[in-house]
């Protein structure tokens, strides 16, 4: 592995980590259903919301962290 892949990817833990606990969840769409009825146009659209938990966030900053102090060769 190249030794800039193993920080950089640290510093991509940390942001995620700090981005999950600053939000705590994010909202996606699941599904879409349309329908056309002669010049009538019906959609739905299902939105799904993840709570993102506290403990996960920490967690993926303490792996970043551990990446950028121990990522690097000597």
């Amino acid at each position: 592995m190249k030794g800039w892949i193993k920080p950089a990817a640290g510093i991509a833990l940390i942001a995620a980590g700090v981005a999950g606990i600053t939000y705590g969840q994010f909202t996606y769409t699941k599904a879409e259903h349309e329908a056309n009825l002669g010049g009538l146009e019906l959609s739905y659209k299902e939105k799904d919301t993840i709570d993102i938990p506290k403990w996960a966030g920490v967690g993926t900053i303490a792996v970043g962290v551990l990446l950028l102090v121990f990522g690097r060769k000597p």
